[in-house]
């Protein structure tokens, strides 16, 4: 086991150095910058000194904020980032960060300039060039309140916009551009291209940020990291659990042992799916832990969905700790942490604050059981993490399935949990699964599942009369989960999937479609 420092994940790649200053959108950047093919990596502005040393980039991106340079405690960036030499591209409040500290101005602005708008470029520069040309007018998506009324020496103007005189400005010989709208966000049709242009073109960046890259160097990451340790791994059955499984076990063999704790609460088949996949197919040390009476033991009469969640949590830890004592000696714990796990929130007044979140399966376990961690993912996005799996070889049908919660049917069920009620969900949740995935829509969907209601309702079958309970069908898109539309099925194929299920399955008499948006819903119901 070493307890050498690691070489950083990134360190045969160049690397883009994004400083967050509190824009709900800013992961969007890193994600776009790594489209791209280059590594990148948020910091807080408080950080951003310590975050440029550390990674040494070959470009600066300055985020945007809801915040105000006007204000007297309006963050700012660091000069010697400003006045490094480095290539830098301003982003919205980033532009009027650089105006404000270069010399030039901002001012608060009459009317907020929001929505989609479009540019007229008037002048041609290094960012622009070959991409958008004089006289051009490209759509973007605006957001701002603030406005730049002058801009500092040796900046000239390339773009405006009925609200923003200054929509783009450019200084090509020091490199550094700022544009007031968000090229990040699908709004802005070619903001993505906008963004390559800047790590490609003007910071020279080379497109080397690939699946296969990363999977060889956190191979040699692990092992380093690992030597002739033992890890186990809480395998859930879900992507990143499964991938990081794979990773570790084509990097260290059979030193890694995999914790299956079947809660129960799965969908149908999916817990046979697991085990043949890790045991049989890829021949991995696997603890198949079948706990289902237990849990439901637990949550036996509880209807409040945070506490189902609660026991679920405090549950699966205590069977996990079991089967890791009876395992013994295992000197590190994996875990799927991806990036936006880690990624520190901006408080823009108040400076930043860390919020890792504990909603894995394994949370809490550390400072418990005493293991140092492996987070093969933690640099990692969750399309990102798909790219992976598909570059270890995971069948396409398991990197591709739709996200699935912890608390699995838990909380598709709102209400007391009866195992007579889950094999009710569980066939109905089947059935519609199968008609989107023969339909060929099961791509086209961000997520899809049934839902068991806790509501009777009269209905007719035969020449009887039934008085069963209700279920409903939830299918959204979305790109990232923060905000889904409902998915809108032909009324030929939800009339097809209700009578399927009520044809076919004991207990339900009324099917319904939800048809809320997100906000001002959520995706998943509890």
């Amino acid at each position: 086991m070493s307890d050498t420092a690691l070489p950083p994940v990134h360190s045969a790649t160049d690397t883009i150095l994004i400083v967050d200053f509190g824009s709900q959108v800013t992961q969007l950047i890193a994600r776009r910058v790594r489209e791209a093919g280059v590594y990148c990596e948020i910091v807080p502005f408080a950080k951003a000194m310590e975050g440029y040393e550390r990674l040494d980039p070959r470009a600066v991106i300055l985020s945007g904020s809801p915040a105000s340079v006007t204000d007297e405690n309006g963050p700012l960036a660091p000069d010697e980032i400003l006045n490094s030499g480095r290539p830098i591209f301003g982003i919205c409040y980033g532009e009027q960060v650089i105006c404000h500290q270069m010399g030039g101005r901002v001012e608060p602005g009459d009317h907020r300039e929001f929505g989609r708008a479009h540019l007229d470029i008037i002048d041609d520069c290094r960012l622009f060039h070959g991409f958008w040309a004089k006289g051009d007018a490209p759509q973007v998506w605006m957001s701002h309140g603030d406005r730049v009324t002058a801009i500092p020496p040796g900046f000239r103007v390339v773009a405006t916009s009925p609200g923003a005189p200054f929509a783009a400005i450019a200084d090509d010989e020091r490199r550094i551009y700022a544009v007031q709208f968000h090229p990040e966000v699908v709004h802005t049709p070619e903001g993505a291209r906008l963004i390559s242009r800047f790590v490609h073109e003007v910071a020279g960046c080379k497109a080397d940020w690939t699946m296969q890259a990363f999977r060889e160097a956190e191979i040699a990451r692990v092992r380093a990291q690992v030597g002739d340790g033992k890890v186990i791994c809480g395998l859930s059955g879900g992507v990143d659990s499964s991938v990081v499984a794979v990773l570790l076990h084509e990097a260290i063999g059979d030193q890694l042992t995999c914790v299956f704790v079947d809660t129960g609460l799965m969908r149908a088949g999916e817990a046979e799916e697991v085990v043949t996949l890790f045991r049989d197919h890829y021949n991995i040390r696997l603890v198949h832990s079948d706990a289902s009476d237990l849990f439901l033991d637990k949550l036996a009469g509880v209807t409040d969905p945070e506490q189902k969640r609660k026991i679920i949590g405090a549950t699966f830890i205590d069977v996990f700790e079991k089967e890791a004592k009876a395992i013994g000696g295992a000197d590190f714990l994996a875990q799927g942490t991806l990036y936006p796990d880690v990624i520190e929130s901006v408080s823009f007044s108040g400076g930043p604050s860390v919020t890792i979140k504990s909603h894995h399966n394994v949370g809490g376990l550390p400072a418990r059981m005493r293991m140092k961690l492996v987070e093969p993912l933690r640099e990692l996005f969750k399309d990102e993490v798909r790219a992976l799996g598909r570059e270890l070889g995971l069948p396409a049908a398991f990197v591709g399935r739709h996200p699935f919660p912890g608390p699995g049917l838990a909380i598709r069920m709102p209400g007391d949990i009866t195992a007579e009620k889950l094999d009710i969900l569980r066939k109905a949740d089947k059935i519609y699964l199968e008609e989107i995935r023969n339909a060929g829509l099961y791509d086209e969907i961000w997520q899809a599942f049934a839902v068991l209601l806790p509501v009777r309702t009269v209905g007719v079958m035969g020449d009887g009369r039934t008085y069963d309970q209700v279920c409903g069908l939830r299918a959204v898109t979305s790109v990232d989960g923060m905000t889904a539309d409902s998915y809108p099925f032909e009324h030929a194929f939800l009339s097809r999937v209700a009578t399927r299920i009520i044809n076919e399955v004991k207990g339900i008499n009324r099917v319904v479609y939800d048809i809320t948006s997100k906000p001002p819903g959520t995706i998943e119901w509890e």
